[in-house]
């Protein structure tokens, strides 16, 4: 993956798929985020299927509030209680030159951290970005 280069950047408003995987090991969880970008400032949410204590799937939902400074893109993605959740994740990425694909990491404070990648692109499904995710690794 190339940085982000000089000059005026694209718009980071769409839809994005993703995964995100945990420093220990498990299967990565795929994601689907909607970015709204405005100017410097990002706003959305995600859904994800992740597998809950008793291994039944849950389906949840979260808002995400950022920022992008030159190619870093940070934000916290907040889960809204589906499934029982409802912690902040803290992600920090680089946003490739082409301005559809972010690469970084995210921590949970003093529980759990991983990797990211999302890609944003027509035809872009859960397989492409596990390809892409695997070739990171």
């Amino acid at each position: 993956m190339s940085k982000g280069g000089s000059g005026s950047r694209q718009n980071l408003t769409g839809v994005w798929h993703g995964l995100y995987s945990y420093i220990a090991f498990r299967e990565p969880v795929y994601f689907v985020a909607t970015i709204i970008d405005s100017g410097s400032f990002l706003s959305g949410s995600t859904h994800e299927s992740e597998v809950g204590e008793t291994g039944a799937p849950l389906a949840l939902f979260a808002s995400l509030e950022g920022q992008i400074a030159g190619d870093i893109v940070t934000f916290t993605k907040v889960y809204d209680g589906s499934g029982g959740w409802e912690h902040g994740v803290e992600y920090e990425g680089i946003l490739a030159s082409d301005g559809n694909e972010i690469e970084g990491r995210w921590i949970i404070r003093n529980e759990a951290e991983g990797r990211f990648l999302m890609m944003r692109n027509r035809g872009v499904t859960e397989t492409v970005v596990r390809e892409q995710f695997v070739k990171v690794d």
